[in-house]
């Protein structure tokens, strides 16, 4: 039986006296829905969940966290790069402490390998400074500057005028930190419901704090409608498109997102690091850096492409342009393979020239719709900041109550 059905029947039992077909063709009624499976949309459905409410997160593809959330670098950030306030910079540093509890708590696999961010010349090093004082602005206290000599005898293949060092930078295993907070969900009497698209709704007229006024369309195998006391929209890239579809959303709450796209090439071969190797920030993301895997396994990127169109291909064409940035801080790749690995795409609140957006959590009186919150420009640092982001979701929606 069809999982929306199924748990439906489960929480109304006067239903199992009726067909599949019957049951398809009405409106069921559920306290919270979710909307995607990724990392974020999971992290505040456990929250919500251990809240005591009933949670169904819906997923229109065929497993949790397969959008963004699986096509990033899975690093744990410190908190170094955002102005000091911003949600950004607060949920990165309280996310980043909340999510190696986590992982101890949970037995996900991480390491707190430490990552350079690395200067070529003087500008760059002025760069470094500028890092320094927001990181202490934000609370991140234990950078620590390294001379050239220090560098080289930290990595002995890089080329660096000077660096910083973050010791509590560190690297996750996404998908099995996605595994446990559903696991978490479920075991709250929540559920997780992929191959369940929301392929439109409405919601009507209503005062703020008035209750049943959204009603989902849900598509896939056994399409139905779902009237839904709290939505939360957690689609990331489609986070716009979602709300387009939704009959009764006001037009004047719409915000644009801009797609940048990042390709990643991995290193064939044995990585010559133990830490992560990053350059200064660039526009739109954080330069072409080198980060490893739970295995050791070495990847470079991402680079920044904005696009209009979702296309995770990887063009071989970029290995040279990849080749000439990362040489800047270590010449050896000139002489190293580099295979096509992954893409991802970053949903930005900012476009190509824009000064960098904030995180935007958006609740009814934002909104306009009753009920009705949205995380719109999670992009990084979402993966490190996602149980601090989802703690005050939860708390937003219980005062919303």
């Amino acid at each position: 039986m069809d999982a929306i059905l199924a748990f439906m029947i489960r929480e109304n039992n006067a239903m199992t006296t009726k067909s599949s077909e019957d049951i398809q063709r009405e409106t069921f009624l559920v306290d919270t829905v979710v909307i995607g499976a990724g990392v974020i949309g999971l992290a505040v459905a456990r929250s919500l969940a251990q809240q005591g409410r009933e949670v169904m997160v819906l997923e229109s593809e065929y497993g949790i966290g397969m959008g963004t959330s699986s096509r990033n670098s899975e690093v744990i950030h410190a908190g170094i790069y955002y102005p000091s306030g911003s949600l950004k910079a607060q949920c990165c540093v309280e996310g980043k402490a909340l999510l190696y509890q986590y992982c101890e708590n949970h037995q996900v696999p991480y390491r707190r390998c430490g990552k350079l961010i690395v200067a070529a010349n003087a500008e760059q090093e002025r760069t470094l400074e500028s890092l320094l004082d927001k990181a202490e602005a934000n609370g991140v206290l234990d950078l620590q500057r390294l001379s050239r000599k220090q560098v080289s005898t930290l990595e002995p293949q890089l080329t660096a005028e000077s660096a910083l060092l973050s010791p509590s930078t560190g690297i996750i295993d996404s998908h099995r930190y996605m595994l446990a907070l559903q696991g978490d969900i479920e075991d709250a009497g929540g559920m997780v419901v992929a191959n369940s698209p929301v392929v439109g709704g409405r919601v009507e007229p209503g005062s703020i704090g008035e209750e049943g006024k959204i009603t989902l369309f849900v598509g896939g195998e056994a399409p139905c409608h779902l009237r839904a006391r709290c939505v939360i929209n957690c689609t990331g890239i489609l986070s716009s498109e979602l709300l387009g579809s939704i009959d009764g959303y006001p037009t004047d709450a719409l915000h644009r997102l801009y797609w940048a796209k990042g390709h990643y090439f991995s290193l064939a071969g044995q990585s010559p690091f133990r830490h992560l190797i990053y350059p200064v920030p660039e526009h739109g993301g954080l330069g072409i850096h080198l980060t490893l895997d739970m295995g050791g396994q070495a990847r470079f990127g991402p680079d920044v492409q904005w696009v209009d169109a979702i296309d995770y291909d990887v063009s071989p064409d970029l290995i040279q342009k990849f080749r000439q940035h990362v040489a800047t801080y270590w010449p050896a790749v000139m002489e190293r393979e580099l295979i096509p690995a992954y893409a991802g795409i970053r949903p930005k609140l900012s476009g190509p020239g824009d000064a960098a957006a904030d995180f935007l959590i958006e609740a009814p009186r934002q909104t306009g719709v009753a009920g009705w919150f949205n995380l719109l420009g999670i992009e990084s640092p979402g993966l490190t900041a996602s149980l601090a982001l989802a703690a005050k979701v939860a708390k937003s929606v219980a005062e919303y109550d």
